[in-house]
Order: C-alpha cells, then structure tokens, then sequence
C-alpha cells in the first residue's frame, strides 16, 4: 500500500458542514442521498434527481445546499439543473400539459395550439398559471409522430389535437 492511500483510508471524505438551519426533514433526507453517493461530484444528476423528488421542484438554495455538500460551483450544479428538461426550478402546476413541437406535430398545427393556450391561459410555455392549477410545457418530441399533433394531459398522451380540443381539456380541470 503507497502512503497515499493510507492516508485516504485514515481520513475518509468527511460530510461537509452544510446542516441546513431550517430544521426541514427533507434536507436530513437529501443528505442520506448525498452520503450514499459518497459526496461524489459525478453523482451530481441522481443527487439532483433525489432533490427535486424531495422538494417537488430545484429551488435556489437547495441548488445551494447541493452545490455546497458536493464542492461544486453553483454555477455548475445550476447549469446542469436548467440543461435538463426534466428538472424545474418553479413549482408545477395541479395540472400539466405538455405542447409536442417535433416537426411533424409543427407541422400538423401544434404552434397554433400552444399560441392559443398562452392566450387562453394568460403564460407562457415553461409558466404555470397564477392560482397554480396549470403548467403549460413544451417538448422536442414525444416519439408519438403517427398521431401528430400530440399533447399530453396529466400523464396521458392524446393525440390528433386541435386548439379547441385542449383549450376545452383544460376547461374541464379548472
């Protein structure tokens, strides 16, 4: 054995000192998460993964918190939390729908069917509603190019959709 690693095997990686003062549960819980992964800065996506499972979304000081326990920059752990469609850093919605904008669903009309539901809807893709009930999404494509334009509702992909099918969706949810 080389005195290097004899000296690493005396003083394994020790947790950094980053207790969160809030006394929030889900923090004691991020750190389990955090250990097991062995404070490993290439386990930076499952930890921010465990993350947004524990706290429903990335806010900043938990990318703070996580940035911190892994010695990384923030910038770093908030470049790869924003890189990563499947992370968000605001709160969804009761209710999610998600606009397929693949070529074949822009092609079949899924512009004008997102176009309508910013108005109807009064946000933006990537926003949710001020009482909290939608979020209105946008993806690349959803693999469903046979039944274009596609949208999924909650889960539950529909396909052949119009701006009156989902603006009349999402009347029925609110």
């Amino acid at each position: 054995m080389n005195p290097a690693s004899a000296s690493q095997t005396k003083n394994p990686k020790k947790a950094p000192s980053a207790n969160h003062s809030s006394g929030d549960k889900r923090f004691k819980m991020l750190d389990a998460t955090i250990k097991r992964y062995q404070y490993q800065q290439d386990a930076l996506i499952e930890i921010l993964h465990k993350a947004q499972e524990l706290f429903g979304f990335l806010e900043t000081d938990v990318l703070l918190y996580v940035a911190h326990s892994l010695k990384l920059p923030p910038s770093r752990v908030y470049g790869v939390a924003t890189f990563y469609h499947l992370f968000s850093l605001a709160p969804s919605g009761v209710h999610t729908c998600v606009v397929c904008t693949g070529t074949a669903c822009y092609v079949k009309g899924s512009q004008t069917i997102l176009t309508e539901l910013e108005k109807s809807e009064n946000i933006r893709a990537g926003e949710t509603t001020s009482d909290g009930q939608v979020s209105l999404l946008t993806a690349r494509c959803l693999g469903a190019c046979g039944i274009a334009p596609a949208v999924v509702f909650d889960g539950t992909v529909l396909g052949n959709q119009t701006a009156e099918s989902v603006c009349e969706w999402l009347r029925i949810t609110h």
